[in-house]
């Protein structure tokens, strides 16, 4: 947990309904002082875990007006996304850009940069490499991370490897995923500017 003293970060959680946003966010209550703004297309769908560290807002990340507006005070964003990867991730880039937030973690895929032994992942990844591109070409703070599968396995047990090393495995637990999220929420700069491999430790 961050120090008591310590002002807690303000983070923008884009795609706040998915299986790992979902986990991230406990992780993010349970073990750190973090205020969150949980932000999806509906809101309905998402009951508020802690009304007095959590803000729940409903919006399109394709409305950069909307986007825009939440993003206002946050000190990080951190997106979960599906769908026109690409574009969703020129709409954030420009937000952030208009409300000068810098940091960015950005949930990719396994397999875009054809790292993973023995697999060759075609155009179905083509969503997951193009916004990586985008998003690696801008000049924000990203940390790009590319997990395996998600399991529900309890444990936190983890390997990193980075852009132009061989994949470790294939697998991840959603508590291991969330714990690197967590690190990264509550430490500067760790990772700045990097697109890191998760599997299975």
């Amino acid at each position: 947990m961050t120090g008591a003293t310590q002002q807690p970060a303000k983070v923008l959680v884009l795609g706040a309904n998915g299986q790992l946003a979902r986990n991230t966010t406990r992780v993010l209550l349970e073990q750190s002082n973090a205020r969150l703004t949980l932000y999806l297309r509906r809101a309905s769908r998402l009951e508020n875990p802690d009304p007095s560290r959590v803000r729940v807002v409903e919006g399109d990340v394709l409305d950069t007006a909307a986007l825009r507006s939440a993003m206002q005070g946050q000190d990080l964003v951190y997106a979960n996304l599906a769908g026109d990867m690409a574009r969703q991730a020129r709409s954030i880039i420009d937000a952030m850009h208009e409300t000068g937030v810098k940091r960015l973690i950005f949930i990719s895929s396994m397999g875009i940069y054809g790292e993973v032994p023995g697999e060759a992942y075609r155009s179905v990844l083509d969503p997951y490499r193009d916004s990586a591109a985008v998003i690696e070409a801008s000049d924000l703070a990203y940390t790009i991370l590319r997990p395996g599968w998600f399991d529900q396995t309890p444990a936190v047990d983890y390997q990193i490897t980075h852009k132009g090393e061989p994949f470790g495995g294939h697998d991840i637990s959603l508590n291991s995923l969330s714990d690197l999220i967590l690190k990264l929420v509550t430490t500067p700069g760790l990772h700045m500017r990097e697109s890191l491999g998760v599997s299975r430790g």
